[in-house]
């Protein structure tokens, strides 16, 4: 089984970016406080240290003219499992700043073009677009002001919408 975290909606080049991009583009923005800034860098830091990028095994893994729809899945359960309680402080930012993202599952995200121990990166299919969501609840935080949820589904494929409603329309 695998999960990947990602937008609710496709960016403007029509892709729907995964957490680290998510949390990324945050970074570049300059939306981050000095404190997230910092834990961002840290996690950056030690998740690139850590783990092995696919696209620096492939280059041509994430060439759009190539493979124009690829996702990165983690993989649920053993090896990976550190890797995503670190995911989780990610997931912390997001909802900190507002940034929707949902939680998809699945055994077969697509056909996988790059794997290791962690992760796969997949080309995305008809079938990952619908993949069943199971969200884990100890993802967020039940202290969190306003959270909402609101799941919407077709047969037994779920989506789960995480939206953090903050004052002043944040």
């Amino acid at each position: 089984m695998y999960v990947r975290y990602e937008a609710v909606k496709k960016n403007s080049c029509g892709i729907v970016p995964g957490v680290f991009a998510l949390a990324n583009g945050l970074a570049r923005s300059g939306a981050l406080s000095d404190e997230d800034y910092a834990w961002w860098r840290a996690n950056n830091d030690w998740m690139n240290g850590a783990y092995s990028d696919p696209g620096s095994v492939d280059a041509k893994l994430f060439d759009r003219g190539i493979h124009p729809h690829t996702q990165c899945w983690f993989k649920l359960g053993g090896v990976a499992e550190h890797l995503l309680l670190r995911t989780r402080g990610y997931l912390g930012l997001l909802d900190r700043y507002g940034v929707r993202w949902i939680e998809r599952r699945s055994g077969t995200p697509g056909p996988i073009l790059y794997e290791d121990e962690y992760q796969i990166v997949v080309e995305r299919t008809e079938s990952s677009k619908q993949a069943q969501l199971v969200h884990d609840a100890a993802l967020i935080d039940p202290s969190a002001p306003q959270l909402g949820l609101s799941t919407s589904c077709q047969g037994t494929d779920c989506v789960l919408w995480v939206v953090t409603f903050r004052p002043g329309g944040r």
